[in-house]
């Protein structure tokens, strides 16, 4: 029996050794295994860093180009035109900017710049919207009958008594009519302009954010829808409108996302989804010539585009 107990106490002693040998061994060859990972995976991430870098340079040195050359290229492609600009609540003002001088430099007269609040995009705020719409209809103006929706019923009025007849090119409303729907939404906290500083315009552009920052923080989901659908139902007043956004916008329940999935929005309403560079304020200017002509596009960068910009063709 000792002998026996003393065999098996030497095959865990034995068995004890090897264990602790080996995941000495193990440990070692792990860790340098690791150490060696560890050390391609920061060569692989600085030669993406680099090329991250220089594609950067190239797209800020493209940009540049454009942004240089944008006068000429846009030069009298609005002249004689009437344009109002139209922003949301999550619209950067020098996106906005970036569109009111290149209007300028197209020709075009741009007629005012009316802002829509949270309010107005928020769904909570729907019904008290569509109320005050109905109780503000022009004498002789007969609402769509599918403009249902905060957004559409919105659209509708606010092209009725801002965009001009695309038949006659004549206003659709009376002065009168005009101030009483304006200042009754913007009493309501709808929307937000100055005093005298909007009139009648042949076509409209909207001009709105990036689309997922909204969503971040906690606000309703179909802020998109209803920017989208406004979008459209200006555009069924006028000679043409443009939804134009940054590349969030393009993507999940962002407004131009939203836009280009609805058929018959997308047929009538041109899209863009990089306003925030040079060559998306290019393609307003042009786009809002297309729609003048009858024509109507989705433009950018982003899914569901017809071409970067206007003549374009896909990538």
């Amino acid at each position: 029996m000792r002998q026996h107990a003393i065999s098996i106490a030497a095959v865990f002693l034995a068995l004890a050794i090897g264990i602790v040998l080996g995941s000495g061994l193990l440990s070692s060859g792990l860790i340098s295994g690791i150490r060696d990972d560890r050390a391609d995976l920061a060569e692989d991430l600085a030669a993406s860093d680099q090329q991250n870098n220089q594609l950067i340079e190239q797209l800020n040195a493209a940009d540049g180009f454009d942004a240089a050359v944008s006068a000429r290229i846009v030069r009298d492609s609005l002249a004689e035109r009437s344009v109002l600009v139209v922003t949301t609540p999550d619209a950067d003002p020098g996106d906005v900017d970036g569109v009111n001088r290149l209007l300028g430099e197209a020709g075009a007269s741009v007629t005012g710049q009316l802002s829509l609040t949270e309010p107005f995009v928020d769904a909570t705020g729907g019904d008290r919207l569509r109320t005050i719409v109905n109780n503000v209809i022009p004498a002789g103006v007969t609402l769509r009958t599918g403009a249902v929706d905060q957004g559409s019923l919105a659209g509708d009025l606010l092209g009725a008594v801002l965009l001009m007849n695309s038949d006659t090119g004549q206003p659709q409303s009376t002065p009168a009519e005009m101030t009483l729907a304006l200042d009754t939404l913007r009493s309501a906290g709808f929307i937000d302009y100055r005093d005298g500083s909007v009139a009648p315009a042949q076509s409209v552009v909207v001009v709105t954010g990036d689309g997922g920052a909204a969503a971040a923080e906690g606000a309703t989901g179909n802020r998109g829808a209803v920017i989208a659908r406004f979008a459209g139902a200006l555009d069924g007043r006028g000679a043409g409108a443009v939804l134009a956004g940054r590349p969030g916008s393009a993507s999940g329940n962002g407004a131009v996302a939203v836009a280009r999935a609805d058929t018959a929005i997308s047929q009538a309403l041109t899209t863009i989804d990089n306003i925030d560079r040079a060559a998306g304020r290019i393609t307003v200017a042009l786009a809002l010539q297309e729609q003048l002509a009858g024509g109507a596009g989705r433009y950018g960068t982003g899914p569901g585009t017809t071409g970067v910009t206007v003549g374009a063709s896909p990538g």
